[in-house]
């Protein structure tokens, strides 16, 4: 039996859109509510090689919209990639996954986007406008399509961008990212799960006509899902564009900062100067067994501690998750006297 029988007798799929889709390399950035409705619709789709990248750990509150996971994966902590690819392997062992945990960020977004097979199209599976913007500086300079998409409440948007050279960026539509603190957030305005699955359907239907070749016209969808409510707004290159006009990659070409907050969660993202080279995350849980309890997988280290009273996630690139604390200088601290600087 040919799995994907009833997607090839599709006019606009047949045989020459399957064997382009199992050619084809997608990566998807964030493995969150958006990412895995991606990562499930295309692994179902038959794209030959899927890679999604995310820093996270799964919560139980993720369940509500994040559809990859369970309850296991939130009572065991696990990388969000992790949990994804247990599940999506079982969904379709045909195609190659490629799990990456590791923080999306203008210091390893080149290298990530080269790492494997020619990248087809990139799918925004992010949560914040910052990963956005850098994503289309990258999504421009490879010259391959950016599938956008967002959710906030119950409104779902989405639209493909860079389908062709002269076909509008991100910042044709939207030139600069929201200041701080202006725009409302999940963790302030909540977020539907119906609305997560429109967002995403859009998206996974551009990004298969992208791969297929059918690129449509660009346009931004943006629906209200609980209110019954949708509008198709047509988008246009802005000849005057700093980035796909002037070349200004200014989010590719950014520092990066040491540490980030995760919005509302109690947790401080900790970047080490530098990260090169990878930990050895065996010989880390030795050392912080000392100071703690301890639980080490291949992935990660994770330790409990009492001074200061936080709990340390810690990968192979050095980056460390650290929860309980909404202070950047307690979890600098934390980071540089149990890992190191």
């Amino acid at each position: 039996m040919d799995r994907y029988q009833r997607q090839r007798i599709l006019p606009f799929i047949g045989d020459a859109g399957q064997s382009l889709l199992a050619s084809s390399h997608a990566m998807i950035v964030g493995v969150g509510a958006l990412g895995c409705q991606l990562a499930d619709l295309l692994t179902r789709a038959g794209v030959g090689t899927l890679t999604f990248i995310d820093r996270d750990i799964v919560e139980l509150t993720n369940l509500q919209r994040q559809t990859l996971f369970t309850e296991s994966d939130a009572a065991e902590r696990c990388p969000k990639v992790i949990a994804a690819h247990r599940r999506l392997v079982q969904v379709n062992s045909t195609i190659k996954l490629n799990p990456v945990a590791a923080d999306f960020t203008s210091r390893n977004a080149m290298q990530l986007a080269t790492a494997g097979p020619p990248l087809s199209v990139i799918l925004d599976g992010s949560d914040n406008f910052e990963t956005r913007y850098l994503i289309n500086d990258l999504a421009v300079t490879l010259g391959i399509p950016y599938v956008y998409g967002g959710v906030i409440g119950a409104r779902s948007m989405a639209m493909l961008l860079r389908s062709s050279p002269s076909s509008p960026c991100l910042r044709c539509v939207f030139p600069n990212p929201p200041q701080p603190g202006t725009q409302p957030t999940c963790d302030t305005a909540g977020v539907l799960g119906p609305a997560v699955a429109t967002a995403a359907a859009w998206q996974a239907a551009l990004a298969l006509r992208a791969l297929t070749h059918q690129p449509p016209d660009p346009i931004l969808h943006d629906g209200d899902i609980w209110n019954g409510t949708w509008r198709s707004i047509q988008v246009r290159r802005d000849a005057d564009c700093p980035c796909c006009v002037h070349a200004r990659y200014e989010f590719l070409d950014a520092a990066d900062s040491e540490s980030h907050t995760f919005c509302g969660s109690g947790t401080i993202q900790i970047w080490p100067r530098r990260s090169d080279q990878s930990l050895d995350l065996a010989a880390l849980a030795q050392r912080l067994a000392a100071a703690g309890t301890v639980t080490a997988t291949r992935f990660m280290v994770r330790a409990s501690v009492v001074e200061p009273t936080v709990e340390l996630t810690v990968f192979s690139d050095g980056r460390a998750l650290i929860k309980g604390t909404d202070d950047p200088a307690v979890a600098r601290a934390a980071y540089a006297r149990y890992v190191g600087s």
